[in-house]
Protein backbone atom coordinates (compact mmCIF):
# COMPACT_ATOMS: atom_id res chain seq x y z
CA UNK A 1 0.00 0.00 0.00
CA UNK A 2 1.58 3.41 -1.03
CA UNK A 3 1.95 5.34 2.23
CA UNK A 4 -0.01 9.04 2.94
CA UNK A 5 1.64 11.74 1.18
CA UNK A 6 3.78 13.97 3.33
CA UNK A 7 2.10 17.44 3.91
CA UNK A 8 2.44 19.42 0.52
CA UNK A 9 5.27 22.13 0.75
CA UNK A 10 3.91 26.08 -0.57
CA UNK A 11 4.25 26.39 -4.34
CA UNK A 12 6.90 29.19 -4.86
CA UNK A 13 8.11 31.02 -8.24
CA UNK A 14 11.02 32.32 -8.80
CA UNK A 15 12.13 35.67 -10.85
CA UNK A 16 15.29 35.41 -13.03
CA UNK A 17 15.03 33.54 -15.88
CA UNK A 18 17.67 30.97 -17.22
CA UNK A 19 17.70 29.25 -20.53
CA UNK A 20 16.39 25.62 -20.63
CA UNK A 21 18.70 23.09 -22.01
CA UNK A 22 18.68 19.12 -21.51
CA UNK A 23 20.01 16.44 -19.20
CA UNK A 24 20.63 13.14 -18.30
CA UNK A 25 20.77 9.97 -19.05
CA UNK A 26 19.18 6.78 -18.08
CA UNK A 27 20.57 5.70 -14.38
CA UNK A 28 19.99 2.74 -11.92
CA UNK A 29 21.68 1.93 -8.08
CA UNK A 30 19.31 1.68 -5.49
CA UNK A 31 19.36 1.51 -1.12
CA UNK A 32 18.66 3.97 1.88
CA UNK A 33 20.77 6.02 3.57
CA UNK A 34 20.45 7.43 7.49
CA UNK A 35 18.86 11.00 7.19
CA UNK A 36 20.19 12.38 10.04
CA UNK A 37 23.24 14.98 10.93
CA UNK A 38 25.70 12.39 10.95
CA UNK A 39 29.50 12.28 10.97
CA UNK A 40 29.50 10.14 8.01
CA UNK A 41 26.90 8.53 6.06
CA UNK A 42 25.83 4.97 5.52
CA UNK A 43 24.60 3.15 2.82
CA UNK A 44 22.23 0.42 3.99
CA UNK A 45 20.80 -1.28 1.39
CA UNK A 46 23.33 -1.32 -1.97
CA UNK A 47 22.26 -2.64 -5.40
CA UNK A 48 23.67 -3.92 -8.24
CA UNK A 49 23.45 -2.18 -11.13
CA UNK A 50 22.28 -4.14 -14.51
CA UNK A 51 21.67 -1.86 -17.02
CA UNK A 52 24.00 -0.39 -19.53
CA UNK A 53 23.89 3.22 -19.43
CA UNK A 54 24.34 5.82 -22.00
CA UNK A 55 27.28 8.58 -22.24
CA UNK A 56 26.55 11.21 -19.25
CA UNK A 57 24.52 14.38 -20.66
CA UNK A 58 23.50 12.66 -23.83
CA UNK A 59 20.00 10.34 -22.41
CA UNK A 60 16.78 11.32 -21.86
CA UNK A 61 15.28 12.32 -18.35
CA UNK A 62 12.13 10.30 -19.17
CA UNK A 63 14.17 6.28 -19.56
CA UNK A 64 13.57 3.40 -17.16
CA UNK A 65 16.39 1.51 -15.71
CA UNK A 66 16.70 -1.98 -15.16
CA UNK A 67 17.61 -2.72 -11.68
CA UNK A 68 18.59 -5.78 -9.27
CA UNK A 69 16.40 -5.76 -5.82
CA UNK A 70 19.11 -5.28 -3.05
CA UNK A 71 20.86 -8.93 -2.71
CA UNK A 72 19.02 -10.68 -5.78
CA UNK A 73 21.31 -12.20 -8.59
CA UNK A 74 21.92 -9.81 -11.33
CA UNK A 75 18.84 -9.37 -14.23
CA UNK A 76 16.25 -11.14 -11.69
CA UNK A 77 13.14 -9.00 -11.35
CA UNK A 78 13.02 -6.84 -8.26
CA UNK A 79 10.16 -7.25 -5.50
CA UNK A 80 7.27 -4.60 -5.48
CA UNK A 81 8.23 -0.75 -5.28
CA UNK A 82 10.63 0.61 -2.84
CA UNK A 83 9.24 3.78 -1.55
CA UNK A 84 11.08 6.77 0.12
CA UNK A 85 9.78 7.36 3.45
CA UNK A 86 10.96 10.33 5.12
CA UNK A 87 10.84 14.22 4.40
CA UNK A 88 13.93 14.82 6.96
CA UNK A 89 16.74 16.97 5.98
CA UNK A 90 20.02 15.71 5.86
CA UNK A 91 23.45 16.92 6.64
CA UNK A 92 26.79 15.11 6.47
CA UNK A 93 29.95 16.87 7.32
CA UNK A 94 33.01 15.39 5.45
CA UNK A 95 35.65 19.01 5.96
CA UNK A 96 38.99 18.42 5.43
CA UNK A 97 38.71 15.94 2.13
CA UNK A 98 39.97 16.20 -1.29
CA UNK A 99 37.27 18.55 -3.03
CA UNK A 100 35.29 15.76 -5.35
CA UNK A 101 34.82 16.28 -8.86
CA UNK A 102 31.04 16.45 -10.32
CA UNK A 103 31.55 14.63 -13.55
CA UNK A 104 27.53 14.50 -14.40
CA UNK A 105 24.04 14.42 -13.19
CA UNK A 106 21.84 12.16 -14.60
CA UNK A 107 17.90 11.05 -13.39
CA UNK A 108 15.37 8.73 -14.62
CA UNK A 109 11.75 7.63 -13.95
CA UNK A 110 11.00 4.67 -11.66
CA UNK A 111 7.99 3.03 -10.36
CA UNK A 112 7.42 4.16 -7.19
CA UNK A 113 9.76 7.18 -7.14
CA UNK A 114 12.17 9.52 -9.49
CA UNK A 115 15.81 9.22 -9.32
CA UNK A 116 18.73 11.65 -9.27
CA UNK A 117 22.61 10.28 -10.02
CA UNK A 118 25.65 13.12 -9.14
CA UNK A 119 29.02 11.33 -10.98
CA UNK A 120 31.70 12.09 -8.87
CA UNK A 121 35.10 11.85 -9.40
CA UNK A 122 37.32 11.11 -6.09
CA UNK A 123 36.10 10.57 -2.79
CA UNK A 124 32.20 11.20 -2.05
CA UNK A 125 32.14 14.65 -0.18
CA UNK A 126 29.98 16.07 2.32
CA UNK A 127 26.52 17.08 1.13
CA UNK A 128 23.17 18.50 2.51
CA UNK A 129 19.83 17.90 1.07
CA UNK A 130 17.25 20.86 2.89
CA UNK A 131 14.00 22.27 1.43
CA UNK A 132 13.61 25.63 -0.04
CA UNK A 133 10.86 28.39 -0.73
CA UNK A 134 12.90 29.03 -4.00
CA UNK A 135 16.23 27.91 -5.91
CA UNK A 136 18.71 30.91 -6.09
CA UNK A 137 22.60 31.24 -7.76
CA UNK A 138 25.40 30.58 -5.17
CA UNK A 139 27.10 33.62 -4.78
CA UNK A 140 24.86 36.34 -5.89
CA UNK A 141 21.39 35.07 -4.10
CA UNK A 142 19.80 35.82 -7.32
CA UNK A 143 15.98 33.72 -7.82
CA UNK A 144 16.24 31.14 -10.28
CA UNK A 145 13.25 30.86 -12.40
CA UNK A 146 11.71 27.72 -12.37
CA UNK A 147 8.54 26.61 -12.08
CA UNK A 148 7.54 23.82 -8.96
CA UNK A 149 5.57 23.15 -6.55
CA UNK A 150 8.60 22.42 -4.23
CA UNK A 151 11.82 22.78 -4.21
CA UNK A 152 15.09 20.39 -2.89
CA UNK A 153 18.34 21.76 -2.48
CA UNK A 154 21.49 19.71 -3.09
CA UNK A 155 24.46 20.69 -2.03
CA UNK A 156 27.90 18.74 -1.89
CA UNK A 157 31.13 20.01 -0.28
CA UNK A 158 33.93 20.41 -0.28
CA UNK A 159 33.34 19.60 -4.14
CA UNK A 160 34.05 21.30 -7.57
CA UNK A 161 31.88 21.06 -11.11
CA UNK A 162 35.10 22.13 -12.99
CA UNK A 163 38.24 20.89 -13.50
CA UNK A 164 41.92 22.80 -12.91
CA UNK A 165 41.36 25.11 -15.94
CA UNK A 166 38.19 26.27 -14.79
CA UNK A 167 36.61 24.64 -17.75
CA UNK A 168 33.14 23.02 -16.70
CA UNK A 169 32.82 19.26 -15.75
CA UNK A 170 29.28 19.12 -15.60
CA UNK A 171 27.62 19.68 -18.97
CA UNK A 172 24.98 21.88 -20.08
CA UNK A 173 22.76 23.93 -17.90
CA UNK A 174 22.39 26.04 -15.39
CA UNK A 175 18.61 24.62 -15.61
CA UNK A 176 17.32 20.93 -17.35
CA UNK A 177 14.31 19.80 -17.75
CA UNK A 178 13.58 16.36 -16.29
CA UNK A 179 9.72 16.32 -17.05
CA UNK A 180 9.36 13.09 -15.23
CA UNK A 181 6.42 12.32 -12.50
CA UNK A 182 7.43 14.48 -9.22
CA UNK A 183 11.15 15.52 -10.72
CA UNK A 184 10.02 18.21 -13.11
CA UNK A 185 13.49 20.15 -13.53
CA UNK A 186 16.58 19.68 -12.28
CA UNK A 187 19.11 22.93 -11.37
CA UNK A 188 22.77 23.93 -11.58
CA UNK A 189 22.30 26.29 -8.14
CA UNK A 190 26.25 27.10 -8.18
CA UNK A 191 30.02 25.98 -8.37
CA UNK A 192 31.49 28.48 -5.50
CA UNK A 193 34.13 28.01 -3.40
CA UNK A 194 34.22 24.20 -3.20
CA UNK A 195 30.42 23.69 -2.86
CA UNK A 196 28.39 22.67 -5.89
CA UNK A 197 24.50 23.53 -5.55
CA UNK A 198 22.25 20.97 -7.64
CA UNK A 199 18.67 22.44 -6.86
CA UNK A 200 15.46 20.07 -7.70
CA UNK A 201 11.80 20.78 -8.59
CA UNK A 202 9.11 19.22 -7.54
CA UNK A 203 5.69 19.22 -8.64
CA UNK A 204 5.07 18.55 -5.20
CA UNK A 205 6.50 18.15 -1.54
CA UNK A 206 7.00 14.30 -0.93
CA UNK A 207 9.68 12.03 1.18
CA UNK A 208 12.94 11.44 -0.38
CA UNK A 209 16.14 9.20 0.48
CA UNK A 210 20.08 10.01 -0.20
CA UNK A 211 22.34 7.03 -0.96
CA UNK A 212 25.58 6.39 -1.21
CA UNK A 213 26.99 4.07 -3.98
CA UNK A 214 30.32 3.51 -5.33
CA UNK A 215 32.71 1.52 -8.12
CA UNK A 216 32.40 4.14 -9.37
CA UNK A 217 31.78 7.09 -6.67
CA UNK A 218 28.06 8.34 -6.90
CA UNK A 219 25.13 10.22 -4.97
CA UNK A 220 21.72 9.25 -5.17
CA UNK A 221 18.37 10.70 -4.43
CA UNK A 222 15.11 9.60 -4.76
CA UNK A 223 11.91 11.29 -4.46
CA UNK A 224 8.86 9.68 -3.94
CA UNK A 225 6.29 9.75 -7.34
Amino acid sequence: MRPSSPPRGRPSRARVAVPLACLATVLTACGTAPQATLPQATATEPATETASEPAPGTGSGSGSASESAPGSAPGSPAPGPDIPTSTAEVDVDRSGMEPAVVTSVRYAAHEAYDRLVVELKGGIPGYSVKWVDELVQDGSGRAIDVPGGAYLQLTLFPANAHDDEGRSTWAGGPVYEANLDNLTGVVRTGDFEGRVGIGLALARRTAFRVTEQDSPNRLVLDVAR
